[in-house]
């Protein structure tokens, strides 16, 4: 037993030594290629068990032949342990490069592939992630263009909707600063309509910069579905009284929800609003609520006569106002896209679709316990 201690601590004195010197060299050559790096590995490894081996002998006494045998078997290992880190390490360098050049096309806008043939699993998950990667950069570039259209879009449509009530108001004053109006007082109070719309737009405008900031305050309450719907409608009871739509309840059922109720009034008044400025005169609008499993769904249905089906994907867009038939005779088409805002902000999600003889919106949001 006290032989073979010995033996083992004049094999680990020769290796320590070897690994000592090993550690330094990989600290030194950090920054260097992985094959380097290998190469080091496999040497001090080599190294090391030379050395060990090599003291153990010199402490046994073996005579030279005996000790030039166990140099030379060493000796072969060594080589051949130095050949394969070598190999190993250009082949694992040769799929970095190739990993390398193609992330770097996916940096310059383009999309990642990943490349052929076999791979570390570690440059294989690299691969996988670097492709996830791109998908979601691609998604993004692709929102980015489309929110960067619907900008350029409200703005051309911003400035032509400001522009017809601005001259209105300028041609109007200068016709009370000259004197020439006939009737003031009428004159007076279309400025007043017209000024009236100007701020109504650019509330709207200031709305939906904080929906897609993220800023827009919500104060969440329970309420129910009824006593919102009913508030609704009594709001838009007398335009549909003006324009001679009929208003109607049908389902309401009494389905508690968590909501900012003044933003919630403010998208079913929008709906409603739209609906009855669609319907033609003695024409229905009317208001329903239910509860779906976790949820519950309001929808107004109108009798405007259906939208186009390559229109239904982009009802909720900025600045969608569709056809010359559907544009109403103000606004700039930000309602919807208010809806939209305010219903995501709730967690819950407004869709359209066509009915017979119109088309039904609706908004489903998250029931309260």
């Amino acid at each position: 037993m006290r032989d073979l201690l010995l033996i083992a601590g004049y094999a680990m004195a020769g290796a320590s030594g070897a690994g000592l010197l090993g550690a330094l060299a990989l600290r030194a050559l950090r920054h260097r290629s992985v094959v380097v790096s290998l190469t080091v590995v496999a040497a001090v490894t080599v190294t090391a068990m030379l050395a060990g081996t090599l003291t153990v002998c010199k402490a046994m006494f073996l005579d030279p032949h005996d000790f030039s045998v166990v140099t030379t078997v060493v000796a072969m290992a060594a080589v051949v342990s130095l050949v394969t880190a070598l190999v190993l390490g250009r082949w694992v360098v040769a799929r970095s490069r190739e990993l390398t050049l193609a992330a770097r096309s996916f940096g310059e806008g383009g999309s990642f592939a990943a490349p052929d043939g076999a791979s570390t699993a570690e440059l294989a998950a690299l691969s996988r992630e670097l492709a996830a990667t791109s998908a979601r950069l691609a998604a993004s570039r692709e929102r980015e263009q489309a929110l960067e259209a619907s900008r350029r879009d409200l703005v051309a449509w911003i400035s032509h909707d400001l522009r017809t009530p601005l001259a209105g108001v300028r041609a109007m004053s200068e016709a009370l600063e000259d004197g020439v109006a006939p009737d003031p007082q009428r004159y007076f109070r279309q400025i007043r309509t017209e000024v009236d719309r100007l701020n109504a737009m650019v509330g709207d405008l200031f709305d939906l910069s904080r929906i897609h900031a993220g800023t827009l305050g919500l104060t969440p309450s329970r309420i129910s579905v009824y006593d919102l719907v009913g508030e609704a409608m009594a709001g838009a009871d007398p335009l549909a009284r003006e324009l001679g739509v009929r208003l109607v309840g049908e389902r309401v059922d009494a389905v508690p929800v968590e909501v900012d109720g003044r933003e919630m009034t403010r998208v079913l008044a929008n709906l409603l609003v739209n609906a009855i400025r669609r319907t033609p005169p003695d024409g229905t609008v009317a208001v329903a609520a239910e509860r779906r499993a976790d949820e519950v769904v309001l929808s107004v249905t109108d009798g405007c006569g259906g939208i186009p089906e390559d229109d239904l994907p982009r009802v909720f867009d900025t600045g969608w106002r569709g056809t010359a038939a559907r544009t109403p005779p103000a606004g700039a088409g930000l309602g919807l896209a208010i809806v939209r805002g305010i219903v995501e902000a709730h967690d819950g999600h407004a869709g359209v679709h066509n009915v017979e003889g119109g088309c039904r919106f609706e908004v489903t949001l998250p029931a309260a316990p």
